[in-house]
């Protein structure tokens, strides 16, 4: 009897070879998807955790949760940049108020048009965030229609090497300059003079946020608490840090769910 049998499944293999390849097939795909979902996922935290200093302070409309949702004043961002605990430079505090835009521009590698932050800074950006090396170019000079490009954005989209001209908003932009950042967030952007970038976007004199470098980590809380007892401010303070990092789990969480959800429908039919 066991003979009988093991005969018959071995007979039986070239009429199961196709079921156990569509199978495997299937079950390969689940797992592939899975695991390239979390990838994306995993790259993209990676990116966000380095990114920031803990000397570094980001400061908000009280409130906002992304730049993209705050609002600050002229003389609040000035009232920010004279906080007890801003580092002190040659040129004066080294905070720079921020705003930026989302513009539309293709990718080298389908066309299809994805959005890039157009971020306007103050000189003092530079001295914030000083990974920013450019190794393309030069500068932008201050009241110019003219931007630098952060590599990771001028390798993947079109239109963003050196000498290149753009039209976002109502104004003309001329790619001055290349900047790498340590392979941080920045890498993604393209920044501008604040000061142009406003009326380009009928702005007015707001801002969205100022980043401010501090004496040291230690100086943060009394920074953050200076600003939050000034009844003139209605303002929320964050370290860099762990303003990047809870903006990475929100879109970690996002791209996991999303993922998972496709990984369980494709499992439901693998297994049919």
């Amino acid at each position: 009897q066991t003979a009988t049998i093991i005969g018959l499944s071995l007979r039986s293999l070239p009429q199961r070879a196709g079921p156990s390849i569509v199978a495997v097939i299937g079950i390969t795909g689940v797992v592939v998807t899975f695991v390239a979902v979390l990838s994306i996922a995993e790259g993209f935290n990676a990116v966000m955790v380095n990114a920031g200093s803990p000397d570094t302070a980001i400061v908000m409309r009280g409130g906002s949760n992304a730049e993209l949702n705050s609002a600050l004043a002229l003389e609040s961002t000035r009232l920010i940049s004279e906080a007890p605990g801003v580092r002190r430079g040659d040129n004066g505090p080294q905070a720079s108020a921020e705003l930026f835009v989302i513009v539309n521009i293709p990718k080298k590698s389908t066309g299809t048009d994805a959005n890039v932050p157009l971020r306007g800074i103050q000189p003092a950006a530079f001295e914030v965030r000083q990974e920013v090396q450019i190794v393309e170019g030069r500068r932008f000079t201050s009241g110019t229609n003219e931007i630098i490009v952060g590599r990771a954005a001028s390798n993947q989209f079109a239109g963003l090497e050196l000498g290149q001209v753009n039209r976002w908003g109502e104004n003309t932009w001329t790619v001055v300059g290349i900047f790498e950042a340590d392979g941080t967030i920045s890498e993604s952007e393209i920044w501008c003079d604040a000061a142009v970038l406003q009326p380009a976007y009928r702005r007015g004199s707001t801002f969205q946020s100022v980043m401010a470098k501090l004496d040291s980590p230690e100086t943060f809380q009394s920074f953050k608490d200076a600003l939050t007892a000034d009844p003139r401010l209605d303002v929320q303070v964050e370290r860099e840090t762990d303003y990047y990092s809870s903006q990475s789990s929100q879109v970690r969480g996002i791209i996991t769910g999303i993922g998972t959800v496709i990984a369980a429908l494709m499992g439901v039919g693998a297994v049919f």
